[in-house]
């Protein structure tokens, strides 16, 4: 991805996500903001986007962060909010057996006494192999991937879904649903003591 794109995506996922106030933009229950808003938004806070750039950045995204209105006049980010307005409704799913969620190890204290949290987002991000979460645990730092009892937590009455990029969301993963997973290691439980 051309560095363009890259900051392009950047922005995106911050207005999108976190912060549409700072270019004047509101989004809906869903998420959704109408594209030529947020151009006009982008362009006069020092951003310069059209239509074109929105649309390769969410063509050419690997991790199909946004999503764009069948309609094409409305774009959202897929999931990772945190303002209190988007509550966006995702399908229940059962999960499968296990997920991963790749973390550092400079959090691994704090996880294994309360297990995983959403902090300022609404979900806990979730993958379905072991390579992504490797991915997105390097983003902060040494990068250790965490095995979920999936299955065994939705039994206990946790409730799962999937966003349209193929993410798993849940709420929380409490400790005892934790297994650490040391690349070219066995497994290591997280569980508290």
């Amino acid at each position: 991805m051309s560095n363009q794109l890259n900051d392009t995506s950047k922005f995106l996922s911050y207005i999108l996500r976190h912060e549409p106030q700072a270019i004047g933009i509101t989004l809906d229950g869903e998420g959704w903001t109408d594209i030529a808003a947020l151009i006009e938004g982008a362009n006069k806070s020092g951003n310069a986007i059209d239509r074109n750039l929105i649309q390769q950045v969410v063509n050419t995204n690997d991790k199909k962060r946004f999503a764009i209105s069948e309609d094409g006049l409305r774009i959202r980010a897929v999931q990772g909010h945190s303002t209190d307005n988007v509550s966006i409704t995702y399908p229940e799913k059962v999960p499968p057996e296990f997920l991963y969620h790749g973390t550092a190890t400079r959090f691994l204290e704090s996880i294994s006494q309360e297990g995983l949290r959403p902090g300022e987002r609404h979900y806990v991000h979730l993958s379905e192999n072991e390579q992504t979460a490797t991915v997105v645990g390097q983003r902060y730092g040494s990068p250790v991937v965490l095995k979920i009892e999936a299955l065994r937590m939705y039994r206990q009455g946790f409730k799962f879904f999937q966003a349209e990029n193929g993410v798993w969301l849940t709420g929380q993963v409490p400790p005892e649903f934790l297994n650490r997973t040391d690349l070219n290691q066995e497994p290591v439980n997280c569980r508290t003591r």
